[in-house]
């Protein structure tokens, strides 16, 4: 019998969404514990370290990174494969990974998002105005120009829709709540794969779980799942309190 799958975060968090897109793709049911990583009890410190999302359960394992997650899925369940056969393009695809994780994710994510959405919302803290400015006007487009020459003007990045899509895109949903994305004048390319991967691709309904969550109190959350067909875990590690994280940023 295969044992029943844990997954801990919210389905705001773009690394959350990546991993239940490839689980998705694979056949693989999970059970969610949809809370941020700022409100996370003690025992989730214990899960994750770090006090990070998404965390992976299966039996007596137990990952943390949305990276580590997903190679481990694609190793254990190898079909469809998501990541290209070729051990070229399969390197480009794993640098994708890389830079959707930690560059795109520092200005969308964490300069963007966390900064407009994140820190009022839930840290009740105000957002630092210089921070948000600089990354909208400066870091955010110089991003955009580097994958508008990096993406196909039609399917996906490797031929099929692979992790290095699953990877960059969540991320741009956060983006654009806070008031930021790409125009189709000046990155045509970047807003043409964004629309094939919200039209064509699981990312898509799970965007729409995202948007729901993002409009409601923390309270319903783990009854919203139910209503976009997710299964919610018996307990959850939400303390009902937010705190930082060891690395979160100021």
């Amino acid at each position: 019998m295969t044992a029943a799958v844990t997954v801990i975060g919210n389905p705001v968090s773009p690394y959350v969404r990546k991993v239940l897109a490839v689980s998705m793709m694979k056949g693989i049911e999970v059970r969610i514990d949809p809370i941020t990583p700022f409100r996370g009890d003690d025992a989730f410190s214990t899960l994750s370290p770090l006090r990070r999302i998404p965390v992976w359960i299966e039996g007596d394992l137990t990952l943390c990174d949305s990276s580590i997650i997903v190679q481990y899925l694609e190793e254990t369940r190898p079909a469809p494969a998501l990541w290209p056969s070729d051990p070229v393009q399969r390197a480009r695809a794993r640098w994708i990974e890389e830079f959707a994780d930690t560059r795109l994710f520092d200005v969308l994510g964490w300069k963007l998002f966390f900064q407009m959405a994140v820190k009022p919302r839930t840290l009740k803290e105000p957002p630092e105005r210089a921070l948000i400015e600089k990354a909208r006007d400066e870091e955010a487009p110089e991003l955009f120009d580097y994958l508008e020459s990096q993406l196909p003007a039609e399917g996906f990045l490797f031929g099929a829709v692979s992790i290095a899509d699953f990877s960059l895109a969540p991320a741009f949903l956060n983006a654009q709540v806070v008031g930021v994305e790409p125009s189709a004048d000046r990155w045509p390319r970047l807003f043409a794969w964004l629309g094939r991967m919200e039209a064509e691709t699981v990312l898509g309904p799970l965007n729409d779980l995202s948007r729901a969550f993002m409009t409601t109190p923390f309270a319903r959350h783990r009854e919203l799942l139910g209503e976009y067909g997710w299964s919610a875990t018996e307990v959850s590690h939400d303390a009902g309190f937010a705190r930082r994280g060891p690395m979160s940023p100021v």
